[in-house]
């Protein structure tokens, strides 16, 4: 037998929304992704557990015009599913959160001090006139945190179809 790429490049995509850093100090301005090839992103944070603090996880969706355009909030957040445990090792279920439409998700109570996979999707057709990307800040998580994260962007329904060589 040997492996193969499944889905990538023909159903979803990969690509950083943030590198993997420490989520304190000065916050977290996410990476621009266009939204022209994909019928939708799956957004995935990825958080480790912190040092026994109170700073609990948190985000801030933005729609962007262009890649180095302005951003501006994307008020559409009204679900998101969150796992979270101690030591995240797969065995975790989906909680669904349900809030008021919004760009942001604040403070996530009681995962400071544990691993946490956030999730939520963002439609193409989401977006406002003009604008063509999105991107995912988190703010500064507080200075006394050792917490480390990411954001990951997943497209799918992609327009354009590229088999990985």
């Amino acid at each position: 037998m040997t492996t193969y790429a499944g889905p990538l490049g023909k159903d979803i995509d990969i690509s950083p929304g943030a590198m993997p850093q420490l989520f304190t100090g000065s916050g977290i301005t996410g990476i621009p992704f266009s939204m022209q090839n994909c019928e939708g992103v799956l957004v995935l944070v990825i958080k480790t557990k912190s040092g026994g603090t109170t700073d609990d996880l948190a985000i801030d969706l933005q729609e962007v015009n262009g890649a180095g355009g302005t951003p501006r909030d994307l008020d559409i957040i009204t679900d998101y599913w969150v796992k979270s445990e101690a030591d995240l090792d797969g065995d975790e279920a989906w909680v669904k959160t349900t809030q008021s439409a919004g760009s942001e998700i604040s403070a996530i109570a009681g995962t400071s001090e544990l691993g946490v996979i956030l999730a939520f999707a963002v439609r193409s057709q989401d977006l406002s006139d003009g604008y063509s990307h999105i991107a995912v800040n988190v703010p500064d998580l507080g200075n006394t945190d050792t917490e480390y994260g990411c954001v990951i962007y997943i497209p799918y329904g992609l327009k354009v179809q590229r088999t990985p060589v």
